[in-house]
């Protein structure tokens, strides 16, 4: 027969072991969120809104990744949500917007640059060809090229790192190059949960890819 402090015991560790599944879940679903969220602003909502709404929603991004300081995914999805309030911003005031975005992913590397499929490299990647150099911003091609490269080993089929690195080699003239690697975007496998990411990604590799071949043809 149990003594109480054995029954006590016995319960807190059944508890424990039901609590840490939902905590994983909770992190999981607020992460998607934030993914819905911003894929419909991004894919179905009118341009001139897309600012106002990343506002917004990088306010969200920020009380999620606050809410797991251990976790890497929220600090990813912060970043990917900043910088495209920058993007919709513009001009020189989005360089604060794109520098907070830059830090969010290098801590991301610097915990666990796997996460999400390397996602990490491939946003950080992305802001090294988009921002302006030095003297206003911190615009680096060779940093680019080496985080996109990164992104490609760890996720060599994914739709975005591919789309990321074919869009660097069409702004670096590399033409030939570039229509490979959108080609082989859209051979991407389907993503569980995003087809409405999958469906604008896929739109917009199909446009670049247009003028990669006006270009090469």
């Amino acid at each position: 027969m149990f003594k109480p402090l054995s029954v006590l015991t016995f319960a807190l560790s059944v508890l424990a072991l039901a609590v840490a599944p939902l905590a994983r879940a909770t992190m999981e679903d607020d992460v998607r969120a934030l993914q819905r969220q911003w894929e419909e602003i991004k894919y179905q909502k009118p341009k001139a809104q897309h600012e106002a709404a990343f506002e917004a929603l990088a306010k969200s991004a920020g009380t999620v990744r606050y809410k797991y300081p251990d976790r890497v995914e929220p600090e990813i999805w912060y970043g990917i949500v900043v910088a495209s309030y920058a993007g919709a911003k513009g001009g020189l005031k989005a360089l604060s917007l794109a520098k907070e975005a830059k830090q969010a992913f290098e801590h991301a590397l610097e915990v666990d640059p796997k996460a999400l499929d390397g996602s990490a490299y491939t946003s950080l990647g992305s802001l090294y060809y988009q921002v302006p150099g030095w003297p206003i911003g911190f615009g680096d091609d060779d940093k680019a090229r080496q985080m996109l490269e990164a992104a490609l080993k760890l996720n060599p089929n994914g739709i975005d790192p591919n789309y990321f690195y074919g869009d660097y080699l069409f702004r670096k003239g590399d033409f030939a190059t570039a229509k490979k690697v959108l080609e082989h975007a859209l051979k991407a496998p389907a993503r569980p949960n995003r087809p409405l990411a999958d469906e604008g990604r896929r739109k917009e590799v199909e446009e670049l890819l247009a003028k990669v071949r006006d270009k090469t043809s």
